[in-house]
């Protein structure tokens, strides 16, 4: 499951419907990101997300598609929001459903790291100082 999405998510909806066909799943490893207040010593008022259309989808299946070639997980999830998010707003979501939890933590870590570093979502952050598109994605 793929969704770039402006409206908010359900995490247990999502995470029910992800798990729901699947009988001998043991863990269901979850990441929330979320838009905190602050970055790099400045006070963020919100933020706003852009990607590409049709590449980032793309991208986003590949990287689901590789997840699920490289660890021993019986699905994943990846949900993420566009458009202007609010201070303690949901961001991504994602959801590693598995047999076994160490690696459907493995997954997880490698799904956010991957996103952040390859799939072309922008990230802009309202400052008391101006607007700001972030470049590194820590």
């Amino acid at each position: 499951m793929i969704k770039l999405q402006l409206a908010d998510f359900n995490i247990e909806e999502e995470t029910l419907a992800l798990r729901g066909p699947f009988r001998n799943t043991g863990a269901a490893v979850v990441f929330l990101g979320t838009a905190r207040d602050f970055s790099k010593g400045k006070d963020i008022k919100g933020l706003e997300f852009e990607y590409y259309p049709g590449m980032a989808e793309k991208s986003l299946e590949r990287l689901r598609d590789r997840t699920l070639k490289e660890f021993d997980v019986l699905d994943v999830g990846i949900i993420h929001r566009f458009g202007k998010i609010e201070i303690a707003e949901n961001i991504v979501l994602i959801i590693v459903v598995s047999q076994h939890r160490k690696e459907a933590f493995k997954a997880c870590e490698f799904c956010i790291d991957e996103l952040k570093r390859s799939v072309p979502i922008w990230k802009k952050e309202f400052t008391v100082d101006g607007d700001v598109w972030v470049e590194d994605h820590p």
